[in-house]
């Protein structure tokens, strides 16, 4: 009768993430020892940290790239002028590793033709879509489709049913790609899917980040999906004592099935997402379903993941779509890399703030942006743009929550209407503007995912569904408390926490 809650606890004990902490305090712990070891030298070692940070200003001062991120090191370095060089190594240098660089580029580079920008099919857009549309597909080649079904989802239990027949349904192959998954309610009928599916000969394949899921998964899940024949991918290992960075995450939420349905949003594989499981109230969040030729697209962008790090597929003209769904709209889902210098992310928002015409309503459950996106939303209230921002109630992390708010006073000076969903959490990630165009992904308006993740998105043009996506904020800010700028008072010594975060946001 003991013998199952013994083995219940040792195996919470012993899970990957209690093993890692050991790991790393063993590996802090030598640290420690080698540096008393060479406190005889320590003019010399002092010399050196303070040459590598100058070098490490130096280069900041002359890098291209976000001027707050540069800021928030340089600060940081000027604070902490001896170990300030060493910390941006480890933990700021946005660059990924160059054997994943080279992996990536790779693959990329050979099967670039599949993704190239077909004619015709954005020649009835006007203007304004077009040319954004014309920028994804050229620096993010990623294209446009027209024969194109979309469907939203305002929730995550409202798209997990769905989900689920179309798994069942599946002929050919499954393709996963998500940041958390969670054995649970929401998991437990999906793996069973796939382990069916598996027996039948049907090509299924999981990648998961293994950090997002490093306190959520058994130590054994790699052996026991292989051995239903479900070959899987964790993405970026983490290995304790030789992974400094953990900087460059797979944050994208993508489920391909035969090439004809995709799926993807904010809802990760766990209970909180369809509300099985309460963590911070209601979970609010959304997702996406397309069908049709556009469904190519992230069955590339998946193949050109799997391909760099487990090669097997020489060409992918076999994962093709075979269906082709009436033309609604046009319909361009996208990808974001840290890879290349190319902020796509955050240049598809900025561009739709700065095309608005009439409003942009916007879901995010954390605002951590540097000034190019927060002046777009500041001058598209100010030009008498309609913006308006939900974000959380509740909050996952109070910390990166004080960050949030510390945004809101700017805003709403600027005209900005600022709302937090009081029944609890939103993870959404929407946007919409002028009844013309939506973005619904993984995409969060923070550095990380605008600098750091893997992300991944869909640009709806012309489509029915962009109306069920303002419909969806407008319910949602019915049940969401409108913050006023009397609200953002705060203390003296609130307000200079609230500067030193909104200083050290990048680097959170």
């Amino acid at each position: 009768m003991l013998r199952q809650p013994i083995v219940k606890f040792f195996s919470k004990l012993l899970n990957r993430a209690t093993i890692t902490i050991a790991l790393v305090l063993v590996q802090a712990v030598w640290l420690l020892q080698v540096f008393f070891r060479l406190t005889e030298y320590a003019v010399w070692i002092n010399g050196l940290l303070m040459i590598l940070s100058l070098a490490i200003a130096l280069h900041l001062i002359r890098k291209d790239e976000n001027s707050a991120y540069k800021i928030g090191w340089l600060a940081l370095i000027g604070a902490l002028p001896l170990l300030g060089g060493m910390l941006y190594l480890l933990w700021g240098n946005k660059r990924p590793s160059k054997r994943l660089r080279l992996r990536m580029e790779k693959v990329e580079r050979l099967h670039r033709c599949y993704l190239t920008q077909q004619e015709g099919q954005t020649d009835e857009l006007p203007l304004r879509e077009a040319s954004l549309s014309r920028y994804i597909a050229s620096r993010g080649r990623c294209p446009a489709w027209q024969q194109t079904g979309a469907e939203y989802f305002p929730s995550g239990e409202s798209m997990y049913q769905r989900m689920l027949l179309d798994l069942t349904r599946a002929k050919k192959f499954i393709f996963l790609e998500y940041f958390i998954i969670h054995p649970g309610v929401m998991w437990d009928p999906i793996v069973a899917i796939l382990k069916q599916k598996a027996a039948q000969g049907v090509d299924v394949r999981l990648i998961y980040d293994d950090f997002g899921c490093l306190v959520t998964l058994p130590s054994n899940f790699l052996i026991d999906m292989e051995k239903s024949h479900i070959r899987c991918i964790p993405f970026n290992p983490v290995v304790p004592l030789l992974s400094l960075v953990m900087n460059h995450r797979d944050h994208r939420k993508i489920c391909v099935i035969d090439g004809n349905v995709a799926y993807t949003g904010g809802v990760n594989l766990a209970d909180e997402y369809i509300n099985a499981e309460e963590r911070f109230g209601h979970w609010k969040d959304t997702a996406l379903r397309i069908e049709g030729s556009a469904v190519w697209n992230f069955t590339v962008m998946f193949l050109n993941f799997w391909n760099a790090f487990r090669a097997c597929d020489l060409e992918y003209d076999r994962f093709r779509p075979t269906v082709a769904a009436l033309t609604d709209g046009v319909v361009q889902p996208y990808g974001d890399s840290p890879l290349d210098e190319e902020p796509l992310a955050e240049n598809v928002y900025c561009d739709i703030l700065n095309q608005a015409r009439d409003y942009v309503y916007i879901f995010t459950p954390y605002l951590a942006v540097g000034d190019e996106l927060l002046n777009a939303m500041k001058l598209a209230a100010k030009r008498g743009v309609d913006v308006r921002i939900v974000l959380p109630g509740i909050p996952d992390k109070k910390l990166v929550f004080r960050l949030t708010r510390s945004y809101y006073a700017p805003l709403i000076l600027a005209g900005v209407r600022v709302y937090e969903y009081t029944p609890g959490f939103l993870h959404a990630k929407c946007y919409v503007s002028d009844d013309s165009l939506a973005v619904v992904g993984s995409i969060n308006m923070d550095y990380r995912s605008l600098y750091l993740h893997f992300e991944c998105g869909v640009l709806l043009m012309e489509n029915s569904q962009i109306a069920a996506v303002r419909e969806d904020v407008l319910s949602t800010i019915q049940n969401s408390r409108e913050v006023r700028l009397e609200d953002c008072r705060t203390s003296v010594p609130g307000k200079m926490l609230d500067d030193l975060l909104r200083l050290l946001s990048p680097l959170l």
